[in-house]
Formats: C-alpha cells, sequence, structure tokens
C-alpha cells in the first residue's frame, strides 16, 4: 500500500536529538585524536552541547591543596580547564558540565570507579567542595562571559543510584545536590543546575524522594536528568561483552519515564534531559560498530522529541578509555567514530538527521518525511532491525507518495539517495572481512575509511499533480536518506540527446548554419541514442 504524504506539516521536527553528545572523560579533549575526530563530527552532524565525566577529578588538575606556614590551603588551576573549553567553542560546541568526580585531595574515602579511577565518594569537607564549585564557575565566566555560561547547563555528579559511582546513600546524594546547587546560585542565580542523572532501572521511589526533598528544602533546581540503555546482562569473553537487547521502544519509555513518574511534584514541568543514551551500556560490545545499531536507533532518533529535550548519544568518538586503552579500531566502543576517523553506520544515521527538513510531513514506524523551507522534501526510512538477533531482513519497501512543488505541479524531481547497510557504508563489516586486524597500516585504514563512506545514486522522479511516487527497497539493516529537489527545466530547446556522438536528424541544417558543406553520399544515421525511461527509485 502507498502512503499518501500530506502537503501540510503536521509539527517542526525537534533538535532533541542533537542537543547534546557524549565523551570520554574531558582531559581526552586535549589529544589531537580526539579534537580531530570532533572537528568531523561538527563539520557533518552539529551538536550543541558536550558532557563527560572527570571535570573535577585529579586528571584536568583543578583542586590542588598544598601546606605553607603551617596550614593547609587549596590553589584552584585551570590550566586544563581553559584548553578543554577552548577547543569545544572553537568547533562550535559548548560544555554540559557534568560535575563529578571527586578530587582524591577532598575525597573522604578511596574508591574510584574505571580504568582511570575516578573517585566516588562524598568531600570530606563540603565547604571545600563548595568552594570548589564557586571557583571552577567563577573562573569560567569571568573567561567566557556570564551570558555564556547561563546557557551551559550543570548537572550535580553521575548515576548516583548505583554503587560503582556513588559510595554513599540516596541521603548522602541529597545532601551534595543542595551544597552544589546553592553554591552554583551564589555564582549566579540564572546559571542551570540540575539532576539527578539517575541509570536505568531506579526505582520510582528513588526520583519521587529526590523530588519531595528538592521541593521540601525549597533548593534550586532548572532541569531534570536521567540516562537510559537497553541492554541486558553481560556475557564477557575477552577485550569485549555480548549482551541481549530489548526493543528500541523501551529506550523511547525510559525517555519518558520521568515526567509520568514526577507527576504532581514541583519537578513534573521542569526540562528533561536525557543525559546519556545507548544500546548497551558497555564501552566494549560490537554491536556498536554495525550496520544493525543504525537501524535500531533509527526510530528512537525520529521520535525521542516527544518524550525529552534532549537526549545525548553516548559518544560521539571511541576515545574512551574508561576499561582501558582500546587494543583494536573496532573493539565495541561507544563512539559515531573509531580512532582515527572512521565512520560507524549509526554516524550516518545521525548526519543523515542532520540533512532533514523543519517541517515534518509524515511519521511511521519505518519513515519520517520532512520538508525544508526551500521546499526540497527528506526522506529518513529505515529497515526492520530485530533485537532478538533474527537475521536481517532484504527487500523491505517504503511505497510513498510525496508532495512536490505546487499542488498541480507537474514536471521532474531530482532524486538524491545515499544509504547505509550490511552491504554499504559498513566499515566494521569490511573490517571482518580483512581478518580483524589489530593495527592496520595505512593502506587498510584507508580502505575502511573507504568502505565506510554510504552508497550513493541518483535520478530522475516524475511530478505529476504536485506528487513523486517512490519505492524505497532497503536492504538488511538499511538506513537511507531521500532527497527530492524540485526540478527547474533550464535545458536549451537546441539540446538533442541525440547530438552527444554528432547524430541527429537535422544535422545537414546545423552543419550548413556553420557555413559547412554537406559531404557528398552522407547518410541518415542508422539510429538514436535516447535517455532511457527511469526505473523506481
Amino acid at each position: 500500500m502507498r502512503i499518501v504524504v500530506p502537503s501540510r506539516p503536521t509539527a517542526r521536527l525537534s533538535d532533541a536529538w542533537c542537543q547534546c553528545v557524549g565523551t570520554g572523560r574531558l582531559d581526552l579533549a586535549l589529544r589531537r585524536d580526539y579534537q580531530d575526530s570532533l572537528a568531523l563530527v561538527q563539520q557533518e552532524i552539529g551538536f550543541r552541547f558536550i558532557r563527560g565525566h572527570g571535570l573535577l577529578s585529579d586528571g584536568m588538575g583543578i583542586h590542588r591543596p598544598y601546606h605553607h606556614a603551617g596550614e593547609r590551603r587549596v590553589r584552584h588551576a585551570f590550566t586544563y580547564l581553559d584548553q578543554v573549553v577552548d577547543a569545544y567553542l572553537e568547533q562550535g560546541i559548548a560544555p554540559f558540565l557534568e560535575l563529578g568526580f571527586m578530587p582524591s585531595g577532598l575525597a573522604s574515602g578511596e574508591d574510584t570507579v574505571f580504568w582511570w579511577k575516578g573517585n566516588i565518594t562524598p568531600p570530606r569537607d563540603e565547604r571545600e567542595w563548595a568552594d570548589l564549585v564557586r571557583a571552577v564557575l567563577g573562573h569560567l565566566a569571568d573567561r567566557y562571559g556570564i551570558d555564556q555560561v547561563r546557557r551551559w547547563p550543570i548537572e550535580v555528579w553521575n548515576e548516583p543510584n548505583l554503587a560503582p559511582f556513588w559510595a554513599a546513600d540516596q541521603d548522602a546524594y541529597h545532601r551534595l545536590y543542595e551544597v552544589t546547587a546553592l553554591a552554583v546560585k551564589e555564582v549566579d542565580a540564572e546559571l542551570q543546575v540540575g539532576g539527578p542523572s539517575l541509570a536505568p532501572g531506579y526505582q520510582e521511589e528513588w526520583i519521587r524522594r529526590f523530588a519531595d526533598f528538592v521541593d521540601g528544602r525549597d533548593l534550586p533546581i532548572d532541569f531534570v536528568s536521567r540516562h537510559a540503555y537497553s541492554s541486558g546482562p553481560e556475557q564477557h569473553v575477552p577485550f569485549g561483552t555480548h549482551q541481549t537487547l530489548m526493543p528500541a521502544s523501551a529506550l523511547l519509555e525510559q525517555f519518558g519515564a520521568p515526567r509520568k513518574q514526577l507527576a504532581g511534584t514541583g519537578l513534573a514541568d521542569l526540562p528533561l534531559h536525557i543525559t546519556e543514551f545507548n544500546s548497551s551500556y558497555r564501552p566494549d560490545n560490537p554491536i556498536h560498530d554495525t550496520a544493525f545499531h543504525a537501524a535500531y536507533l533509527a526510530p528512537v532518533l525520529a521520535n525521542g522529541g516527544d518524550h525529552a529535550d534532549s537526549f545525548s548519544y553516548w559518544t560521539f568518538s571511541d576515545v574512551f578509555e574508561e576499561t582501558g586503552i582500546p587494543t583494536a579500531p573496532f573493539h565495541g566502543g561507544f563512539g559515531l567514530l573509531t580512532h582515527r576517523q572512521i565512520k560507524k553506520p549509526t554516524y550516518h544515521l545521525f548526519a543523515f538527521m542532520a540533512e532533514m527538513g523543519e517541517q515534518v510531513l509524515a511519521r511511521g514506524e519505518d519513515h519520517l518525511v520532512t520538508r525544508h523551507d526551500d521546499g526540497r522534501v527528506t526522506v529518513l526510512s529505515w529497515a526492520p532491525a530485530d533485537p532478538a538477533g533474527g537475521a536481517p531482513v532484504g527487500g523491505h519497501t517504503v511505497r510513498l507518495s510525496l508532495p512536490v512543488g505546487a499542488p498541480d505541479a507537474r514536471g521532474s524531481a531530482y532524486a538524491r539517495r545515499r544509504s547505509v547497510s550490511e552491504d554499504a557504508g559498513n566499515a566494521w563489516a569490511a573490517w571482518c572481512e580483512m581478518g580483524r586486524p589489530l593495527a592496520p597500516g595505512h593502506r587498510l585504514l584507508d580502505a575502511l575509511r573507504e568502505a565506510a563512506e554510504p552508497a550513493r545514486s541518483h535520478r530522475s522522479v516524475p511530478v505529476a499533480g504536485g506528487r513523486a511516487d517512490v519505492d524505497l527497497v532497503l536492504g538488511r539493516n538499511e538506513v537511507t536518506l531521500l532527497e527530492l529537489t524540485p526540478v527547474v527545466d533550464e535545458t536549451p530547446e537546441w539540446w538533442s540527446d541525440d547530438r552527444l556522438f554528432g547524430f541527429g536528424t537535422d544535422s545537414a541544417e546545423a552543419a550548413e548554419s556553420f557555413g559547412a558543406a554537406e559531404p557528398a553520399g552522407a547518410a541518415e544515421p542508422a539510429g538514436s541514442a535516447g535517455a532511457a525511461e527511469p526505473s523506481g527509485a
């Protein structure tokens, strides 16, 4: 059945999908590979904010206690912080500030998380912690201007409902939030502070207790945050992890859960930020590298803005070291890009979304149709992706009748199509075919970058009555972007394809008009080089 897409828009396309993106710990931003990757992502996708761990950890070198004249003092040093934030702003992206983890010189214990040992204990001195928060935000305001810093969200800690990230109970987090939020507002009342940055699987009681605490203490809060993942139990292998997956709709359900859980509280109507989302929460799950992953997440990007004000993909790059330094270019990392800027299929899903129009014309279980203000119509379509591991389906067809131009327009549209699938734009598949080299040389890296590019095609599509019919036949785990541009035909009246090779029924007249004599005994051409009728899109 052909779907007739309305000519009038039903909504504006939400930009929640590109509001924020995740990153490895912040001091990684000092590396060239990281900065090269971010530059590429910003050029082709363009996120507005970037969020990562480790702002206050020892690797950033901000909290520097020392002893002098018989007393303990603290210097706040911003050498790395300035370089990191400068690098972000140069790429047109601003920090979404996660306040954590605990500097070792301020920590109340020695519990840590990750290979790089972020300290997860509460501060041993709340006043010193508040001084640190005020110093960091005050410095950022002085350096970058308070008007700019007011636009940067400030999140208190990361996943305090999980023991690996918070070595204390919920009441201790409540106290940390109170001290921190008040310190933020002391710097400037219009700075945006929020939380509680919960990991999936929390009980509704957790977030409602947090809301009751904030309401009861009349504490400042400007947004609510949580995370969303759809993977199951871990099955470990050397240098990797495998997990089952829930349907992609489970991510959308997690996006929307806080608003339901906070109904009737003072936090119910606050902006909701999903400050991490992905399929697996493991940075070594090969599912992240596959074509399946792009098709699986396509409906999440198309519909996530209905449930949250932002949802931040975790992460933009595989320059990421929570479980150690990666041992291979494809190792199941979170990133849209591998090390050395090899694009994964999910990278192209985001790049395709960046080319969608502002006006939503239609949405369905396998497609999103938009129109640009200049009249171009764009279609994002995706094949069914089975999280139960069933064989990928080839030949899934999306049949659309698209509005092009004025209601009575006739003529043609220029159709431009780009696709990634099991067979195209799939560098992971190419790497597997190479024998999974751990350290590919320059020639193989070039081949992987070439394999990572989407398939491209173009054609002319007839337009009648202001409509163009297209049949998008999708390959296995394919995500495709189709762009239709109304054609304004500027072909000169004397053009004929017959003349491309010197033929033409009026060749004698043309020769005479240019002063050339017709050769004696010249014969009529035996055939014509006419253009073939185009087939389906």
